[in-house]
């Protein structure tokens, strides 16, 4: 297995990243009206530098991307055009969707979950 797979950054989060915030809208899920508002904050109290925010309404995922392939090809787009370092999704991402997207995207890409574990992680004062 190809180790850089596996040679991620460590501190992604905080650093002033140029990033693209990707907020999925599920049919089968009710959303509160300020959720994209409470996305952006959450990246914001990172240190990201929000360069786009994009909202996808879907009715399902796709297993390859989560997203479609249109929509992979626009953000692929922003992030050539906009030399973005990150996108982050609002929803879980597998792991294979993730890697998936980072080989299309060419950079790297992370989940909420993500997101949050990194803002613990950078605020953190011991290391147990």
């Amino acid at each position: 297995m190809p180790m850089e797979l596996f040679d991620r950054q460590k501190d992604a989060v905080g650093r002033g990243e140029r990033t693209v915030l990707v907020h999925i809208e599920l049919n089968s899920e009710r959303h509160a009206p300020n959720s994209v508002d409470e996305f952006k904050q959450l990246a914001l109290s990172s240190g990201l530098n929000i360069v786009d925010t994009i909202t996808v309404k879907r009715n399902f995922t796709k297993a390859q991307f989560f997203i479609g392939t249109g929509k992979v090809d626009e953000l692929t787009d922003i992030v050539s055009e906009h030399e973005i370092d990150l996108v982050i999704f609002s929803l879980e991402l597998s792991p294979s969707q993730e890697r998936n997207l980072e080989k299309a995207l060419k950079c790297q890409v992370m989940d909420r979950t993500g997101l949050i574990l990194d803002i613990f992680a950078l605020r953190a004062s011991s290391f147990e």
